[in-house]
C-alpha cells in the first residue's frame, strides 16, 4: 500500500511545486522509517539562484540553510541597517533625539542613487531622517545621520565598525553610511543575518518601521522595496540593497506562531529573483522547521548542595531564555540532562558555572549550555562549617 502512495507521489512530481513534492515526500518517508530514523529526515533546502544566501533562526540562532556564507560582498544599501543600529543606540544613550533638528549639508543633498530628497540648509528632525533611510533608502538621508551624529561621514564609519567588531561581525567593514561602493568596505550573509538579529532583539520599539511600506517627505512619496511586505503579511523587514556590483540583496525577516526566521540573499540577479529566492528560504525553514522556549532565564533547573554555606541549597539555571530548532514533529523526543557539580564550597558568586546542560535528538547534541548559581552564596557561620566540615569527613 505505502509503495503504492510512492508510485503515485513521484507520478505526480511533475503537477506539483518542488516545496509541496518535498513536504509530501517527507511525510511518507517518516511513515515508512523507523521513529529513530525518521526523526532526523529534512529536505534539503530549495536552489536559491544568488552569490550567497543563509537563512537562520531568531531566538534558537540555529543555521538552517547556507551557502558562501562566510564570502566577502558589497553589501550595497544593506550597510544601511547598520547605519541605523547606531542611530538607535544613539537614541537609547541619550545623546540624540528624535526630535533633533539636522542641518542638511551640500554634501548629504548631493548624495547620488536612491534619495529622501531632503534640501539643502534646511533642517530635518532625526525621526525623519530615520524613516527616510529605512523606507525610502535615502542615501542623502544616511550621509545626514551620520554627520550629525559623528560629525563627518567617516568618523561614523569608524563607530559602526566599532558596533560591528561588538556584535561579532568578523567578515565586515564599512567605509560609508550609504552602502554605495568604496574599496575595503565588504560584508558577508552571515554577518548580515547577525545585525538582522541584534536590530530586532536590541531595539524592538524601533524595528516595526521597517515593515512601513510608504513613506512621504517634501511632497514626495515613496515605498519600501520589501516587496515581500506585500506579499505575505507575517514579513516585517528588513532591508533590501542593489548596485551593479553587487546585485540584488534583500535580508528579511518573518514571525508565524512564534517562530521568526531571518534570510539573506546576496547578489541575485534581479529585483523580483531576490523576492522570490527570500521567500523560499522562509517557506522551506517554517516549513520544515519548528523553534521552541524550553527553559526560562533564571529559572532553577535544579539544586545543588553548598558546603559550609550559608544556606545548604543553590538554584542553578541559565542566564539567558534557552530556544532549540528542531524538524517538525520532532519536538517531543527532545532529551536533556544536567552534569552538576557534585561538591560545591562556599563561597558562590551568582553567575558562576557549576555546570552543563546538554539537549539532544536522536543522540545527536543540539544545545550545549553553563549552567549557573542564580545568587550568591557566603560562607556560613562557625558552627556551620565545622559541621558541614564533619560531615564532608563521613561521606
Amino acid at each position: 500500500m505505502q509503495l503504492s502512495i510512492f508510485k503515485l507521489l513521484l507520478a505526480m512530481k511533475s503537477t506539483l511545486t518542488p516545496l509541496i513534492f518535498q513536504a509530501l515526500l517527507v511525510t511518507l518517508m517518516a511513515a515508512l522509517l523507523p521513529a529513530s530514523v525518521s526523526a532526523v529526515v529534512v529536505p534539503d533546502a530549495p536552489a536559491v539562484a544568488a552569490r550567497a544566501y543563509i537563512l537562520q533562526d531568531f531566538h534558537s540562532g540555529r543555521i538552517l540553510a547556507e551557502s558562501n556564507a562566510d564570502e566577502k560582498m558589497e553589501p550595497a544599501s544593506l550597510t544601511k541597517m547598520m547605519t541605523t543600529y547606531v542611530t538607535f543606540s544613539e537614541l537609547e544613550q541619550g545623546r540624540i533625539k528624535l526630535a533633533d533638528k539636522v542641518r542638511i549639508t551640500e554634501k548629504a543633498w548631493r548624495m547620488s542613487g536612491s534619495k529622501m530628497f531632503i534640501e539643502v540648509d534646511t533642517e530635518v528632525s532625526v525621526e525623519a531622517l530615520i524613516n527616510g533611510v529605512i523606507i525610502q533608502s535615502g542615501n542623502d538621508a544616511s550621509v545626514a545621520l551620520a554627520e550629525f551624529i559623528a560629525g563627518e561621514e567617516l568618523a561614523f564609519a569608524d563607530l559602526m565598525n566599532q558596533y560591528a567588531d561588538g556584535l561579532g561581525m568578523t567578515g565586515t567593514r564599512f567605509e560609508n553610511a550609504s552602502g554605495l561602493p568604496a574599496p575595503g568596505h565588504y560584508t558577508t550573509a552571515r554577518d548580515m543575518a547577525v545585525l538582522a538579529v541584534a536590530l530586532i532583539r536590541d531595539f524592538p520599539e524601533f524595528y516595526p518601521l521597517h515593515a512601513l511600506k510608504k513613506y512621504e517627505y517634501n511632497g514626495i512619496t515613496q515605498y519600501n522595496r520589501n516587496k515581500l511586505l506585500w506579499r505575505d503579511d507575517t514579513v516585517d523587514g528588513i532591508k533590501t540593497g542593489h548596485t551593479k556590483s553587487a546585485g540584488y540583496c534583500l535580508v528579511a525577516s518573518a514571525n508565524r506562531d512564534e517562530m521568526r526566521l531571518v534570510s539573506v540573499v546576496l547578489g541575485s540577479k534581479s529585483e523580483r529573483n531576490r523576492a522570490a529566492e527570500s521567500m523560499a528560504l522562509l517557506n522551506y525553514g517554517f516549513r520544515f522547521f519548528e523553534t521552541h522556549r524550553i527553559y526560562g532565564a533564571l529559572e532553577p533547573l535544579t539544586e545543588i548542595r553548598i558546603w559550609k554555606g550559608e544556606t545548604p541549597k543553590l538554584g542553578i539555571g541559565l542566564t539567558e531564555d534557552l530556544y532549540v530548532t528542531v524538524p517538525r514533529g520532532q519536538y517531543s523526543r527532545l532529551d536533556a540532562k544536567m552534569e552538576v557539580e557534585s561538591e560545591v564550597l562556599a563561597p558562590v558568586r551568582q553567575g558562576e558555572a557549576r555546570g552543563k546542560l546538554h539537549v539532544t535528538l536522536a543522540g545527536e547534541q543540539l544545545v550545549q549550555r553553563p549552567l549557573v548559581a542564580l545568587r550568591s552564596v557566603p560562607e556560613g557561620n562557625l558552627w556551620r562549617q565545622v559541621t558541614d566540615q564533619v560531615r564532608l569527613l563521613f561521606r
